[in-house]
């Protein structure tokens, strides 16, 4: 019988069996825990992510001229990230609060992408890494920009949510490999105009896409 009065059904405990639930994030009774990091020595930990949000070539062009009927759609994105950053312990249930000694991030127009990247880098001075916090900053600049086009553009979308390297503690440096991606891109509902024709959409009847108005 383990000591909280529940069956124990792994038999007596060994020097290898506490370990592991020491370190791992749900003990054996299925309750969830924070890593112990009480062996830890500091260390100096950084991290990248970056986010997408395709809008549309008006958006963007509105958002690059300043001329958003929301305001300064980029600062306040940008000032959304860092403040999502600094609250990730309160979001994420089992991680750590950290003190970053850095935080920085960018929302970038990309206009051949039709998107703007958000790129959140974080550093600290700690036992634990800031991948987190640099992946909660990128995802609230992205959803606070979203929100301030989004009455113009409810078809704007987010992706591409992802880390880009992290490095510190005894853990290997890791970056994301450089090989090609597919970008992530908005598509354009039919019927929309895209580049001075029309998407296809079904012909009346449902006898396939109707033709487009050059051919």
């Amino acid at each position: 019988m383990a000591g909280d009065g529940r069956p124990d059904e792994f038999g007596p405990e060994d020097g290898t069996r506490t370990e592991r639930r020491r370190s791992g994030r749900v003990e054996r009774a299925g309750r969830p825990r924070m890593d112990d990091l009480s062996g830890r020595r500091p260390s100096n930990w950084r991290a990248v992510a970056e986010a997408d949000v395709a809008v549309s070539h008006e958006t963007l062009s509105s958002i690059v001229d300043g001329t958003s009927p929301r305001g300064d759609v980029l600062t306040v994105s940008e000032l959304a990230g860092v403040m999502g950053a600094k609250r990730t312990a309160e979001l994420i249930p089992l991680t750590h609060a950290q003190t970053l000694t850095e935080l920085l991030v960018k929302a970038v127009p990309d206009r051949a992408g039709s998107l703007v990247r958000i790129t959140a880098e974080t550093s600290a001075l700690g036992l634990t890494g800031v991948e987190m916090e640099a992946m909660t900053a990128a995802s609230v600049a992205a959803l606070a920009l979203y929100d301030m086009v989004r009455d113009g553009d409810p078809a704007a979308a987010i992706g591409g949510v992802r880390l880009v390297s992290r490095s510190g503690g005894e853990t290997p440096s890791w970056e994301r490999p450089a090989s090609p991606e597919p970008r992530f891109q908005q598509k354009p509902p039919r019927g929309a105009r895209v580049a001075g024709r029309i998407a296809a959409g079904p012909r009346p009847g449902g006898r396939g896409p109707a033709r487009r108005p050059d051919r």
